[in-house]
């Protein structure tokens, strides 16, 4: 894996936010707070590099999210000091699944409630006049494993270079909550739900693969020494294949 300078790393997305809220002409950011690392690391640089007071989180616990989910990003919440609202989405989601779908599986659903929190937030954002500021690290984004005008929609993506694993090493120099840090990763869509279940590969790992594939150029089928098995290389270049459509503008004819 690649070696950051975290401390540069750190000074450079603050810049970065700082920047592109300039060059849009505002000043303030809302985002969703999900008692996760990656937006709670979002948060602390957003806090660093505007204010808290230009730092708005909305906190959307679905009936199936884990209570510990909405107390963990209403701690964070209080120890950064920024102005949070808990909204819960399972009235307006359910009004669709109950009405007209009740058949709809977990991933149906998962989805829905992915686009419902990014409603909310644009409808906020508009309130507030506030950019919505986005919270997918570089592994998510690169293997789709985010929902397309869900968490994949928003202004901005300030740590959406950062791998997972690096996302975990910023976390803990902005001295996030270690039960956040140590926390299993998951979209808490429903019960038991972890991401590297989802993906497959723990993050450690998948972060190796897709680091040789995408920065260092590995050729699979040349190289005799992969770090890890052939098919898991294979697996991780179908994801990012089969996702590709999530990480570009809708297409349009040219004239």
């Amino acid at each position: 894996m690649r070696k950051l300078d975290l401390q540069q790393e750190r000074a450079r997305i603050t810049g970065f936010i700082r920047e592109y809220l300039k060059t849009a002409g505002f000043a303030r950011v809302i985002f969703g707070l999900s008692g996760g690392v990656d937006s709670a690391v979002c948060a602390a640089l957003a806090v660093e590099a505007l204010g808290k007071k230009n730092v708005i989180a909305a906190i959307m616990p679905y009936r199936t999210s884990q209570p510990e989910s909405l107390a963990d990003a209403a701690l964070l919440a209080r120890i950064l000091e920024i102005e949070h609202h808990i909204i819960d989405i399972t009235p307006m989601a359910n009004a669709y699944f109950t009405t007209y779908e009740p058949e709809a599986d977990k991933l149906r659903i998962g989805n829905w409630l992915a686009r419902t929190r990014m409603c909310v937030l644009f409808d906020l954002s508009v309130k507030h006049r506030a950019l919505v500021m986005g919270t997918s690290n570089r592994t998510e984004l690169m293997v789709g494993y985010v929902t397309q005008f869900g968490d994949a929609a928003c202004a901005f993506e300030p740590i959406g270079h950062l791998y997972k694993t690096e996302v975990w090493e910023l976390a803990r120099l902005l001295e996030i909550p270690d039960k956040i840090i140590n926390k299993t990763p998951t979209a808490d869509f429903w019960a038991g739900q972890t991401d590297e279940a989802d993906l497959g590969l723990t993050y450690p790992v998948l972060d190796e693969i897709l680091y040789a594939i995408t920065e260092l150029d590995v050729n699979v089928d040349a190289s005799e020494n992969l770090e890890h098995p052939t098919e898991l290389y294979r697996k991780v270049e179908r994801m990012i294949t089969a996702s590709a459509f999530k990480r570009r503008l809708p297409p349009v004819l040219e004239n």
